[in-house]
């Protein structure tokens, strides 16, 4: 069983770009200040006409107060530096689904609604999280459920902010806990090849890009249809990974972020 398509706005891009930027799933948090560094580095450096995330920008985001704290603030305001030559679109994910337009204002950021069918260098791609359609994981998909509703929000967003960090942090420590007893990478917490095939067949697109996995790479999904997937960024960790995915006329290309350069081993 997989979710409907919902009904998800068309964006045409405008004729003289020549390259777009895709990122997601940096899990921005005071703990990767190297992962900052090279996200704020490409924002100054990159020459694309447009960086798009796709979701969970931050490691958490309970309410647009957190963007009060010095360094989420800093986050918000590198977005906001560049958006006066580069078009920024966010997308919330599975971590930052509360990210609002006070957030988004600071980082001087377009929403970009999951999913959403882009239009540019003449073919059409589906961009989303991706977490909708991890339709194996029943338990997640009931606690998405439950927390993407306006009801919930609104209760949750009413308490305190100690209250919320607290409920965040209950909410991670569990996640980690099932994800520990849990089978290794198990196609529960993958995408559904069957819901991408429903997905893109209802947008009238051939390519779905998205994030939320933490599994980069290709997947050919039959029919004239793939599955390129995003990689998530951590700069901090003992084996470094980040990664950008480039729109072109060519097509997809992967790249480190611009400007950065990996220590050697």
């Amino acid at each position: 069983m997989f979710p409907a398509f919902p009904n998800a706005p068309h964006w045409t891009v405008p004729d003289h770009w020549q390259a777009i930027d895709l990122l997601s799933d940096l899990h921005l948090c005071p703990a990767l200040p190297l992962t900052f560094e090279a996200f704020a580095r490409h924002l100054q450096t990159t020459d694309a006409d447009a960086v798009l995330v796709l979701g969970d920008l931050f490691e958490v985001w309970i309410g647009d107060d957190q963007a009060g704290q010095p360094f989420d603030h800093d986050c918000l305001t590198a977005l906001g530096r560049v958006s006066h030559r580069l078009w920024v679109g966010l997308m919330v994910g599975n971590r930052d689904f509360l990210l609002g337009d006070q957030a988004l204002a600071i980082a001087g950021a377009h929403r970009l609604h999951d999913p959403t069918v882009l239009h540019a260098f003449g073919a059409s791609w589906l961009l989303t999280h991706g977490d909708a359609l991890c339709t194996a994981d029943l338990e997640y998909q009931a606690f998405r459920r439950e927390v993407r509703s306006p009801a919930w929000q609104q209760a949750f967003l009413s308490r305190p902010h100690q209250d919320r960090a607290a409920v965040a942090g209950r909410i991670r420590a569990e996640s980690q806990a099932r994800k520990s007893v849990l089978p290794d990478s198990g196609d529960w917490a993958d995408v559904s090849a069957e819901a991408a095939q429903h997905w893109l067949g209802s947008s009238g697109s051939t390519t779905m890009l998205h994030g939320h996995t933490h599994r980069p790479g290709r997947h050919d999904l039959g029919q004239g249809r793939v599955r390129e997937v995003l990689s998530d960024w951590d700069l901090d960790d003992a084996r470094p990974r980040a990664e950008v995915l480039r729109l072109t006329a060519g097509g997809v290309e992967r790249r480190p972020p611009a400007g950065w350069r990996y220590a050697s081993a």
